[in-house]
């Protein structure tokens, strides 16, 4: 059974994307987001829904669509230090 897997890299001013079929990159993509589009939130939880739709859009250009993924994984967060390891996300 093949995979189909997103990793997301949100960072200050981008959010970093790859499509992974099973180990192989599909393709990679660093959205950048303007200061001009940032400033508009008062934080970064309130900036959720723009991120998601550009990473939408990205995917939607090479031809997937969010029900197409197996899983997605996501890199830094707003959270404490935390273990190592996979979390079950419910």
């Amino acid at each position: 059974m093949d995979y189909l897997i997103l990793a997301i890299n949100p960072g200050s001013t981008s959010t970093k994307i790859a499509l992974y079929k099973n180990d192989e990159e599909i393709f990679k993509e660093n959205i950048s987001h303007p200061h001009e589009e940032i400033e508009k939130f008062g934080s970064i939880l309130e900036q959720e829904q723009m991120r998601m739709n550009a990473v939408v859009e990205a995917m939607d250009k090479h031809g997937y669509k969010p029900g197409d993924l197996s899983i997605v994984m996501g890199r830094g967060g707003m959270l404490p230090p935390v273990k190592v390891g996979g979390y079950k996300v419910n």
